[in-house]
């Protein structure tokens, strides 16, 4: 159901016949980067959150994790991650799915400085089995992010 969400979604920018659909799972950044043998860096992750009692999603780069200190500033509370269980329900995507592309109404989307980085970048498409490759400039227009936002960090600045 969700992956045709996300094609009837991506339909809207005559963009659903690039969806990649893998035989083998893609539903974690190493594994969609094995997938699609490509760097980590290059996958989009979309994480999702809950901010003033409202879901949110962030697509960030794939070697990237969320800086608290950043995400406090931008949103004015701190990072609260949906429940494994929460996220079908309130996002319309099932967790190894999650995808910007034909989520529930009243999701707002950010995508993370991150992305800028790179030439081209790889989102889900609603399962754990699938991707589309993306411009930035594309990703951005297609999904009608609300901002881009700074709110990561490299891994190597873990502490």
């Amino acid at each position: 159901m969700s992956l045709e969400s996300a094609r009837a979604y991506l339909k809207n920018w005559q963009r659903d016949q690039d969806i990649l659909e893998f035989s083998v799972s893609s539903a974690t950044v190493e594994l969609a980067a094995k997938a699609l043998n490509t760097d980590p860096a290059h996958i989009a992750k979309t994480l999702s959150f809950m901010v003033n009692s409202k879901p949110i999603l962030i697509v960030a780069s794939g070697d990237k994790r969320i800086d608290n200190r950043k995400f406090k500033q931008t949103f004015g509370t701190k990072p609260v991650m949906l429940a494994a269980e929460q996220v079908e329900t309130l996002i319309g995507h099932q967790v190894g799915g999650v995808c910007p592309f034909g989520v529930n109404e009243g999701v707002t989307i950010y995508l993370d400085e991150s992305l800028q980085e790179y030439e081209f970048v790889y989102p889900a498409c609603g399962s754990a089995q699938s991707a589309i490759q993306l411009t930035p400039t594309e990703l951005v227009t297609i999904v009608h992010a609300a901002q881009w936002v700074d709110v990561c960090k490299a891994k190597s600045e873990e502490r």
